[in-house]
């Protein structure tokens, strides 16, 4: 299922980027958190990222972000953090992945695509990949976007 004019929208957001193998994904994300806390900033549970490339060596290049509480942050430039009091994307092509992502991504990910030229849309933005819990239960799952013209 494809979902059209989805959005993504945070208030209080950083964010980094980071070259790494997808494998090792986990330990992006656990740098960024460390970089925050050694700043005394403290993030509220929402975290995405986007896929900006991927090499012919398999590494990645992707921009983590994460939800902070406070209202602006002050970290030194060589940490390359980056903040936004908005971060809104919006017309957003979107499908959703539950199970064992690593296995069903790439599907989903040429859903996704075969959809855009079905329709003719042109990609306007990188892949963005939400992790979202539901409320009912602790089950998990995975939002894949692409904003669209």
């Amino acid at each position: 299922m494809i979902v059209e004019n989805h959005q993504i929208a945070y208030r209080h957001v950083a964010s980094k980027l980071y070259n790494f193998v997808p494998e090792e994904i986990e330990l992006a994300f656990q740098d960024f958190a460390q970089i925050l806390s050694e700043y005394n900033y403290t993030p509220t549970g929402v975290v995405f990222y986007s896929v900006i490339g991927e090499s012919s060596e398999g590494v990645m290049t992707a921009e983590i972000f994460i939800q902070i509480s406070e209202t602006s942050i002050a970290i030194p430039r060589e940490e390359a953090v980056k903040f936004t009091s908005y971060f809104c994307v919006d017309h957003l092509l979107m499908t959703r992945v539950q199970g064992d992502f690593d296995m069903k991504s790439q599907e989903k990910y040429q859903e996704l695509s075969t959809y855009m030229e079905q329709k003719n849309y042109i990609q306007k933005t990188p892949l963005f990949i939400q992790i979202k819990k539901m409320h009912t239960n602790d089950s998990s799952y995975v939002e894949m976007s692409i904003g669209v013209l």
